[in-house]
């Protein structure tokens, strides 16, 4: 049967590598015994093996062996629990870790008092801290499956930190530092319940979509700009803006839209400032910039322009203002977003949580690796959370990633949702079931979630039937919840990677260069805008029908988080400020992805303490 193996794997364009052929086809072999396999069963498994691990030679090697039998395990465990779901099937990864755990259990005289229990290490007590098998089990043998995000040596390494008070310098190890008393522990005591009330909620879950119309379009940028155009002169610094078409030696003051003529990005020659219907009739005028010694402007940004236009068909900018005054009234225009308690009372009458105290952790997805769909980052995540206990736990998709090889090519066995439940919320309510009632889960979906609505704005998920909405809560994306009276906004849409590819900025000759992330984070809180961008990027469905207020917001935010494909970054942006009007300041964070392709990826653990100058936050790779 060997030798027809092999010819079946000629067959189909594989050979196998002559230096352990023998040892190849007889592990082979075993495999079509033990899972009574025929050879092109087999080789029709090492095909899809074969392209979801994306090898690049079609050399059959000795190496792959054991991934290969974790992917025949895979397959036979998804059939069988296909056809009964409430079946568990024993494997021989339950088998080694009962033997892994024997010599440990015989020092025991006693096995099941609890007072032994509590004399294990975190680690060893705690089942999640397991990666299903296929990693590390908790008694610290290692599996002889295992995963390429197994095999990392450098784990909760702190890749970055500010006011660093979360232990040790950049790249640290974590288990270095976790056996010492913890700053970030000891500030906020994880047993009391942070107090959560989300800032509006729609759209809802079930509503209708793709059902937006030009006029649709036509009013929501015709409400920024006049929403900006009220701000500014509620301010007290400007005047009543004028027709930026007349031509007008003297200077004037005019509040429009950038944007961008014809296709392509923007450049000196292709800026145009569209003004409100109320003073331009919608109309559009070049805007001049050579005068400008440093700006930063993109498509769609609401901005203040004094200047001159001589002849009517060229507003020659002297000043641009970008940003809102902190002090102006913003929500002339639309009243504040509905806020809606989670608890009875949202103030907690707790004197720790009226001080603006949050521990917290921040983690973007993808939640598992590009090689198979075994969640091992979050599981790793959730344990790290388990021994951190913070008091909220944010998760931002995409959960179920519809740009993950599996899912784009349709080859899983189970629905989306079934992914979503079984391997998402099931371990988050482990989770929340072992650390009782202090500990809260925020959820944010994605565009890129395979089982959720592809629109933007996007409802949260529907999690009732689980029976734990009072820990486990579900954000619209965009959306804005406080958290002990601390201000939380989230959009889970790339809005800093595309805002990078559309900008236009000038920076002085002589002067120092401005950080990039910072501005682009910068132009969200000076626009007041989760994506104000317009037209969008290719891919997003932006459907302004839906609840346009949801992209808005009035108030500046204490966190704000934008998961991004670029580099990880905390950065304290500053607002404001100049003579007349006060300034804020905003923690934003890129916590990067948990998981990176094969390999994992990085997360935020922030404890915020009065003000963002005070909270200290780092990222970790997982």
């Amino acid at each position: 049967m060997e030798e027809e193996i092999k010819a079946k794997f000629n067959e189909s364009g594989f050979t196998i590598d002559e230096a352990g052929e023998e040892e190849i086809l007889h592990k082979c072999l075993t495999f079509c015994i033990n899972y009574k396999l025929g050879p092109s069963d087999l080789v029709s498994s090492w095909e899809v093996y074969y392209l979801n691990r994306q090898l690049n030679e079609s050399t059959v090697q000795n190496a792959e062996m054991d991934g290969f039998l974790l992917h025949l395990q895979n397959e036979v465990k998804e059939a069988v629990i296909k056809e009964e779901p409430n079946l568990h099937v024993y494997s021989s990864k339950d088998v080694e870790m009962i033997l892994n755990n024997e010599d440990e259990y015989s020092k025991e005289d006693d096995i099941g008092t609890p007072t032994q229990r509590s004399n294990l290490s975190p680690e060893q007590s705690d089942p999640m801290h397991q990666t299903s098998g296929k990693a590390y089990y908790s008694s610290g043998k290692a599996s002889t499956l295992i995963t390429p995000f197994g095999q990392r040596t450098e784990k909760f390494v702190v890749r970055f930190s500010i006011n660093q008070q979360l232990g040790g310098e950049n790249g640290k190890m974590e288990h270095d530092i976790e056996s010492s008393e913890d700053d970030f522990i000891k500030k906020v005591q994880p047993h009391k319940r942070c107090s959560l009330a989300i800032n509006g909620t729609k759209p809802e879950p079930g509503c209708r979509f793709m059902y937006d119309r030009t006029e649709d379009r036509f009013n929501a940028l015709e409400n920024r700009i006049k929403r900006h155009e009220s701000a500014l002169v509620a301010s007290g610094l400007y005047e009543e803006p004028v027709d930026p078409t007349l031509a007008s030696q003297k200077s004037i003051f005019s509040v429009g839209m950038i944007c961008c003529d014809g296709e392509g990005h923007l450049n000196d020659k292709s800026v145009l400032l569209q003004s409100s219907v109320e003073h331009s009739s919608g109309q559009c005028v070049r805007l001049d910039l050579q005068k400008l010694s440093q700006f930063s402007i993109f498509p769609g940004q609401i901005v203040g322009v004094e200047g001159n236009n001589p002849s009517g068909h060229c507003l020659i900018a002297s000043k641009i203002i970008e940003s809102v005054p902190l002090n102006a009234l913003a929500d002339v225009v639309s009243p504040p977003a509905k806020k809606q308690a989670l608890e009875q009372e949202t103030i907690s009458t707790d004197p720790a949580s009226s001080t603006q105290e949050l521990s917290v952790i921040i983690a973007a997805g993808p939640f598992t690796t590009t090689d198979n769909l075994f969640f091992e980052p979050l599981t790793e995540l959730l344990a790290y959370a388990r021994r951190k206990m913070p008091q909220l736990l944010v998760l931002l998709g995409p959960f179920v990633d519809s740009e993950h090889p599996e899912v784009s090519r349709g080859s899983i066995n189970m629905t989306y949702d079934d992914i979503f439940h079984q391997e998402i919320l099931g371990k988050l309510q482990d989770y929340v079931e072992y650390l009782g009632d202090s500990a809260r889960v925020v959820l944010v979906p994605s565009i890129r979630d395979a089982n959720h609505d592809f629109v933007f704005p996007q409802p949260g998920f529907d999690i009732s039937p689980l029976g734990l909405k009072h820990q486990i809560t579900s954000l619209t994306n965009p959306g804005i919840f406080e958290a002990n009276e601390v201000k939380v906004g989230c959009c889970t849409v790339d809005i800093l990677k595309q805002l990078s590819g559309e900008e236009m900025s000038r920076n002085p000759k002589d002067g120092i260069p401005s950080d990039r992330m910072s501005r682009l984070a910068y132009h969200i809180l000076s626009q007041r805008s989760f994506y104000p961008l317009y037209p969008p990027a290719e891919g997003i469905p932006l459907d302004l029908s839906l609840a346009p207020e949801a992209l808005h917001f009035s108030l500046v935010p204490d966190v704000l988080i934008l998961p991004s494909d670029m580099k990880y970054f905390i950065k304290v942006v500053p607002l404001g400020g100049k003579i007349g009007e006060p300034q804020a300041k905003c923690i934003c964070i890129n916590p990067g992805r948990l998981a990176k392709g094969e390999g994992g990826g990085t997360f935020v653990e922030l404890n915020y303490e009065g003000t963002p100058d005070r909270a200290s936050a780092s990222i970790i790779g997982i």
